[in-house]
């Protein structure tokens, strides 16, 4: 037997499982936004949280937590970065003190213009199409989906 069809043969080797793949494949897209966002001061979680707040602002710091499945020791030296930068705003509620709002400032909202070109630049630079685009994010919802609800079922 060669090494070629052990490997095939294997159920455990490297390049046939799925973590691992989803792992390399998670580094090397970030790799090719991680130009693109320093033309714009962002990291990609930041840009992530713009993201967010393009959709809709304000939002409470629970919410984008959620949203964007961070844990709040994860996204408050972010949102207090973004904040440094004049990118949002962040403060208290006025009709619950408990909860934190985050507002995009003017120069947040403006920074959605130029943020438009992202998403045809990563096209490019993957060399992918929209429609492959939409079905690998289609198939790794299913994934998080499934997974999900794997981790609900414990």
């Amino acid at each position: 037997m060669t090494a070629d069809t052990a490997t095939r043969e294997d159920p455990l080797a490297l390049e046939k499982q799925v973590c691992f793949a989803l792992v390399v494949a998670g580094r090397s897209v970030l790799g090719v936004y991680r130009p693109i966002l320093e033309e714009f001061g962002l990291t990609h979680p930041q840009y992530l949280v713009m993201l967010a707040l393009w959709e809709q602002s304000p939002r409470s710091a629970k919410e984008l937590s959620s949203l964007l499945q961070l844990d709040p020791g994860t996204l408050s030296p972010m949102l207090k970065r973004l904040a440094a930068a004049g990118l949002i705003t962040r403060g208290r509620n006025t009709t619950d003190e408990r909860r934190l709002d985050i507002e995009l400032t003017d120069t947040g909202r403006s920074l959605r213009d130029r943020a438009l070109s992202v998403p045809p630049t990563v096209m490019q630079r993957l060399g992918m199409s929209e429609e492959q685009l939409r079905d690998l994010h289609a198939a790794l919802t299913a994934v998080i989906t499934a997974a999900n609800t794997t981790e609900e079922l414990r």
